[in-house]
């Protein structure tokens, strides 16, 4: 199973959206479990997010993270999108697309220490 710490809900929606998701993945037999962690992201283009780590289907959790965008009409981050090179760096980093239903709006770069227990932080952010 796979996990990420690099999806998000914009801010306000957090705890009604992780309860849905949840509710919904259970009624359907899906591998998926949500979970805020408390931490939330500030982009200058699209706003504020509140960060949420799953656990389970990478397929289903970027399938029901869009079907949220949808229901609740807001913006979400659908991480998980890894570099290609494997370059060994100081730094950790992640790539996202900022969602609005079925369009990406934009992209964000994550990076993170690699020693530690530090947080992402937005290090690049794109409009489409």
């Amino acid at each position: 199973m796979k996990d990420s710490e690099t999806f998000g809900i914009e801010k306000g929606h957090g705890e009604e959206v992780i309860s849905w998701l949840n509710e919904q993945s259970k009624s359907q037999n899906m591998k998926l479990e949500a979970r805020l962690y408390g931490y939330t992201i500030s982009t200058t283009n699209f706003g504020e997010f509140e960060m949420f780590s799953w656990i389970g289907d990478v397929q289903v959790a970027r399938k029901m993270i869009i079907k949220a965008s949808k229901r609740f009409k807001i913006k979400v981050i659908e991480g998980g999108y890894k570099p290609k090179e494997r370059i060994f760096r100081m730094k950790k980093f992640d790539y996202a697309k900022v969602r609005k239903g079925d369009k990406t709006i934009g992209q964000i770069e994550f990076e993170a220490s690699r020693f530690g227990n530090n947080q992402w932080e937005v290090k690049d952010e794109q409009r489409r």
